[in-house]
């Protein structure tokens, strides 16, 4: 616990009460998601118990015009979702919200439970997703990622280069010659390099944003916009955390990629500049 309490002392408008749980945080979306969890892995811990109440009124303040919890407009209300949170004053699990830039090979993959409850995606994020995988004609089996989290992220970690993303891609395009790489950034730039590279990629070119490279998040420079693309990155992570392979740096969104997929196989993650590895061909 003593991680998840250094974590919160910089978020202490974000509180737990034995009733349940009130976040505060004005970020990216899933960086909002990260400190959500957080707090729910804390409250159970806490309270051997699930909260009564999960408030996220003054949570994803950016992608909202008005004081509102729009929670539900991208996930499943957990008073909908039935799993095996079960035995809960055996509860124990280690997240934090650094947990971001770690190997997720280390990560405590017994959050899933909590993840499947309180961030399954809504019926309006499944319908995006399905006209996504119909649109861009989505064979899982048969795509690699190649996800760089680009911008402003430098501020806060060591961002690998964008030829360590070649060396990855061609080993895995050797071992699976059909292989068909989809490129998904914020960075303009990196999008340009990798399809350059690739003539077999694609990227969403409608449902996501890019700008060129900079200290700066589209979240910011397009902040009219963010409601209706925050569903659809919500969408696009989702679909990337169901493709056989995934290159990509660390940050909330890789993170959030990972708890999605369920297990890190089949995951090269650039952490603290140093390249981790789980290819299984």
């Amino acid at each position: 616990m003593e991680k998840i309490n250094k974590c919160f002392a910089v978020h202490n408008s974000c509180h737990n009460t034995p009733q349940g749980i009130f976040t505060y945080h004005q970020a990216g979306f899933f960086s909002c998601c990260s400190i959500k969890l957080n707090q729910l892995v804390e409250y159970i811990i806490t309270y051997s118990k699930l909260p009564e109440i999960v408030d996220s009124t003054n949570n994803f303040n950016w992608y909202k015009t008005k004081v509102e919890d729009i929670t539900y407009d991208y996930f499943e209300h957990y008073n909908n979702v039935n799993n095996q949170l079960n035995q809960l004053n055996e509860f124990k699990c280690n997240f934090y919200h650094d947990q971001q830039f770690d190997d997720y090979s280390t990560l405590d993959y017994n959050i899933l439970p909590i993840v499947e409850k309180y961030f399954s995606p809504s019926l309006k994020i499944k319908q995006i997703i399905k006209l996504m995988e119909i649109k861009y004609k989505l064979d899982y089996n048969n795509i690699c990622v190649l996800f760089y989290r680009g911008n402003d992220k430098i501020i806060e970690t060591k961002l690998s280069n964008y030829d360590d993303y070649l060396i990855y891609a061609n080993k895995i395009m050797k071992n699976n010659p059909n292989v068909v790489f989809l490129i998904q950034s914020d960075e303009t730039e990196f999008i340009q390099f990798m399809t350059n590279h690739f003539p077999n990629s694609f990227y969403f070119k409608d449902e996501a944003r890019h700008i060129p490279k900079c200290k700066n998040t589209v979240d910011r420079v397009m902040f009219q916009y963010n409601n209706l693309f925050s569903k659809y990155y919500l969408a696009i992570t989702i679909i990337m955390s169901k493709c056989k392979y995934v290159v990509c740096g660390s940050g909330n969104c890789s993170l959030w990629i990972v708890l999605y997929r369920g297990h890190n196989k089949n995951i090269c993650q650039y952490s603290k500049e140093k390249w981790y590895e789980t290819l299984e061909y």
